[in-house]
């Protein structure tokens, strides 16, 4: 059986927890106490070399990192990752922009908001984050004027991948009211069959505000 390496608060995780919804697999759950150390430990190093979550180990003991990978991997012959080249790589695409535009912003500066974190950063490397936040949200804004998933007509792990932390966006101190299309999408998305709609904040570990 499938063993998923999780941590509740980590947007990361969500959406490989996400997809497993979604798909029904079977799998078992192991929880990573991050800030107590355990990503660092040699154990789950193996497991995943930067100690982060989430991490799978499949049936066979091999094991993957990286969430936008983990996704892929999953989705294969799925409804949620296209069968022809070109879709596939258009899913690419977008994983990709989650991870440049994102994650690495609006997730960054999430994080340390609520965390407690954000007073120990320069204003100007918060706001700088933002910024690029804000810009990425108009591109999704704008794309999804077009067409009702950020690939297609379809629903698919690009669309679980940019849904995890670009819907928390509030949470990074950046306003989503202006963005229609956007706003249409997310209510889309929440609608789909064995979405998960709880999202648990940081507060839920109490270690979480020391740094890692």
């Amino acid at each position: 059986m499938l063993t998923f390496y999780d941590y509740l608060p980590s947007q990361n995780a969500f959406k490989v927890r996400l997809l497993l919804s979604h798909l029904q697999v079977p799998h078992k759950t192991q929880f990573v106490s991050i800030f107590e150390g355990e990503g660092r430990t040699p154990e789950y190093r193996a497991i995943n070399p930067s100690g982060a979550v989430p991490a799978i180990r499949l049936e066979d003991g091999r094991c993957l990192a990286e969430s936008n990978a983990i996704l892929f991997y999953l989705a294969e012959a799925s409804p949620y990752l296209p069968d022809d080249r070109f879709g596939r790589a258009k899913v690419n695409q977008w994983l990709s922009f989650e991870q440049d535009y994102i994650q690495n912003t609006i997730g960054s500066v999430r994080y340390w908001m609520m965390t407690g974190k954000a007073e120990r950063r320069p204003p100007e490397l918060i706001e700088s984050r933002r910024a690029i936040g804000v810009k990425a949200l108009q591109i999704l804004d704008h794309e999804l004027t077009i067409r009702p998933f950020i690939c297609g007509d379809e629903y698919t792990i690009a669309d679980m991948a940019l849904y995890a932390y670009a819907s928390r966006a509030h949470e990074a101190g950046i306003t989503l009211g202006t963005y229609s299309a956007f706003n249409s999408w997310v209510e889309r998305l929440e609608q789909e069959p064995g979405f998960l709609k709880t999202v648990h904040p940081y507060s839920v570990d109490p270690l979480s505000a020391g740094e890692l």
